[in-house]
């Protein structure tokens, strides 16, 4: 628990607090705007940001550690940072949604929840998120048909929204873009959850999602990944991001980042041969015939990236096939990610990092929250359950695995340690 003792002065009860989810890999311009618009369109005096630790939820590792993430949107406008435990972080968008949601309501002091989208319509997206919820009989009847007639499921949802619900049938173009599927998803969590926090969307600026080239001011987050790996030029992105986030990188790049997707080939390999001869149905995701299909192009493995396109199918997308394999470096387990993501989703919030004004709302977190807020990982056995603990476990042993590749990439320095327990939340 935290070891704070405030006494929060009287014009401090009433503050208003947004809730972001995001994974700022890396921070960029778009970043910094959605903070200072969320906090001007909701009138919040604080905003808390859930973010993913070292993977995110394409099935990758993150390009720079989660504590420079977070310390670049500390610098940016954010007043706390949390980490999204793994199980969620490395999920298909409704789990990520409902264990990002469920989070900051625990937290007990998120008045609202603004995130970005294509449509910037949140009535919109919230009709749609209500049909989904409901699942008519109609609905239903449509899915399983289309779904018995080979279309995937993205299709065959479509096909029966716009049967059960045809005056969202001229808005289905919504349902391809993955920032309001994303916000879809938000939206259903808050329902389900009878949540009090109320949503808002900011329309996204500047480039798509999946735009890989750079545009003058707001590029995509994959847009400066791709201009940094590609020529490795630092320059080229200066106008991309927050001048703090560009400071960040010329002390870091080359030092512990960029941490890229062929950076586990290796490993990836070798947990793949290990555990060839039982399969890999034991994980999320995988059916027989996609274990199959696994151990039958092992033989073809080069490296990560290569092989998940060499997996891809039709109906798997690579996206899909990262996250498994990603589900395989870390031994997550079908049994473990069914115990955990289909109970109360969010068992503790481990903070990663605070600005120092945010005194006041850790001091509230501390007295609302339903579940203890780890500022120390050495205070963690004693405040959470056992099921807490093992949820934990799997983040710190995700964190190490990501500090041994950074280190084997950038061949730190023997004496240096690599431990989740001596790391130090980032305090600005």
């Amino acid at each position: 628990m935290l070891d704070y003792c405030l006494i929060i002065p009287e014009r401090e009860i009433s503050m208003k607090t947004v809730g972001i989810i995001a994974e700022y890999n890396p921070f960029h311009n778009g970043h910094a705007y959605q903070i200072a618009k969320a906090k001007e369109i909701t009138g919040a005096d604080y905003c808390i940001v859930v973010m993913s630790g070292d993977f995110v939820q394409r099935g990758a590792p993150s390009f720079m550690n989660k504590y420079l993430r977070a310390e670049c949107a500390l610098k940016n406008g954010a007043d706390i940072v949390v980490e999204l435990p793994v199980y969620y972080a490395l999920s298909s968008a409704e789990y990520f949604a409902s264990g990002a949601v469920a989070l900051l309501d625990k937290l007990g002091v998120t008045d609202t929840l603004c995130f970005g989208s294509e449509c910037g319509d949140i009535s919109l997206l919230s009709e749609f998120a209500s049909q989904l919820l409901s699942e008519s009989d109609q609905f239903k009847e449509v899915l399983n048909r289309q779904l018995k007639c080979g279309l995937s499921f993205p299709a065959a949802r479509n096909a029966a929204i716009e049967s059960s619900a045809p005056h969202l049938s001229s808005h289905m173009e919504i349902l391809s873009n993955p920032n309001n599927i994303l916000g879809i998803e938000y939206c259903k969590a808050l329902c389900k959850r009878s949540s009090s926090m109320i949503p808002y969307t900011i329309f996204r600026a500047g480039s798509s999602y999946h735009d890989t080239g750079l545009d003058a001011c707001y590029s995509s987050a994959l847009a400066i990944r791709s201009a940094l790996t590609d020529n490795g030029s630092l320059d080229s992105i200066r106008d991309q991001v927050p001048a703090s986030v560009y400071t960040l990188l010329e002390e870091h790049c080359g030092i512990d980042c960029p941490v890229l997707p062929d950076d586990l080939s290796a490993l990836l390999h070798y947990q793949l041969l290990s555990e060839q001869a039982t399969g890999y149905t034991d994980h999320p995701d995988i059916d027989q015939d996609f274990s199959d299909r696994i151990s039958h192009m092992l033989p073809r493995y080069h490296h990560y990236t290569s092989f998940c396109e060499l997996l891809k199918t039709k109906n798997r997308t690579y996206t899909r096939i990262s996250r498994s394999l990603m589900h395989i470096i870390l031994h997550i387990t079908r049994e473990e990610f069914a115990a955990y993501c289909n109970a109360d989703y969010i068992l503790y919030a481990r903070m990663l990092g605070f600005r120092k004004n945010a005194l006041p709302l850790l001091s509230a977190i501390k007295e609302k929250s339903s579940v203890p807020l780890i500022s120390k990982l050495a205070d963690a056995n004693s405040v959470l359950t056992p099921p807490g603990n093992q949820m934990l476990a799997k983040d710190i042993y995700a964190g190490h695995i990501y500090e041994m590749i950074s280190r084997q990439k950038f061949h730190t320095e023997e004496s240096s340690e690599i431990s989740e327990y001596r790391k130090q939340i980032i305090r600005v």
